[in-house]
């Protein structure tokens, strides 16, 4: 986890911490520790805990009864919503972008996209996820639209923790990459409607292997808990398992 260099560290803290939910370097029901975030990225407790309020106050993370702060557990209802409003706003986003794209924007794209069939042969589900978000982001950020950009990433804060579920997928790992050469082919004819949808197709199909996994886990956590009970236990990890270089731990998509 790169260290933080001083620069409005409260800024900079919450801005390392968001990247971190979009990225899949926290998973759901984690608890996210002030001191140990803290040591991570090299800063004192304070802008930590005054990021961690910040993305308290937006519904990004939540806080327990015991005051701990923790990621959220996403329900199907939820996330039904979220692909719904995301297949909205990232279409639009992709539509917006299509005439600002230079050669060296897709050079950029055609390069990921090499990079992530690495991470997937390689099981590196850390660097996929990483790299997942930068494709995506890559293309939103040319829309030129920093109001619905900022909507998205607020999305993707929401949704980010739960993408490591697509590596438990191996079916879907086998296409994972279609829907990213789908979008820069699309880009590529020049045609904002064919790479709006060529964007929700790949939001939907990975959406589509994400709700198998929540119906099983909430299945899961009925048959174990009693029907009252649609969560799972929180857990905390140790900082080499949030790294988002490392390849140890299973943090996916």
């Amino acid at each position: 986890m790169a260290k933080i260099e001083h620069q409005t560290l409260n800024d900079r803290a919450y801005a390392a911490l968001k990247k971190g939910l979009m990225s899949g370097q926290f998973k759901p029901g984690e608890v996210l520790t002030i001191r140990q975030l803290a040591h991570d990225y090299g800063i004192s407790a304070t802008p930590v805990r005054e990021a961690l309020q910040r993305l308290v106050a937006e519904h990004a993370l939540e806080l327990l009864r015991n005051r701990s702060i923790a990621v959220p557990i996403l329900t199907l209802d939820k996330f039904v919503e979220l692909r719904r409003i995301r297949c909205l706003l990232e279409g639009l986003a992709a539509e917006l972008a299509t005439p600002n794209f230079r050669d060296s924007d897709l050079a950029r794209l055609e390069s990921t996209i090499v990079e992530i069939d690495r991470d997937i042969k390689e099981n590196n589900a850390a660097g996929y996820l990483k790299r997942n978000e930068k494709f995506h982001f890559t293309i939103y950020e040319r829309a030129q639209s920093p109001h619905t950009l900022q909507i998205i990433q607020d999305l993707w804060t929401q949704v980010g923790p739960f993408l490591y579920c697509l590596f438990e997928d191996t079916g879907y790992l086998r296409e994972a990459n279609d829907g990213h050469r789908k979008i820069v082919t699309a880009i590529r004819s020049g045609n904002p409607a064919a790479v709006r949808d060529s964007v929700v197709w790949d939001i939907s199909e990975a959406a589509e292997s994400l709700m198998g996994r929540l119906r099983e886990m909430e299945a899961e956590a009925a048959l174990k808990n009693g029907p009252a009970s649609r969560t799972a236990p929180r857990r905390s990890r140790p900082a080499a398992a949030r790294s988002p270089t490392g390849q140890g731990s299973p943090a996916r998509r």
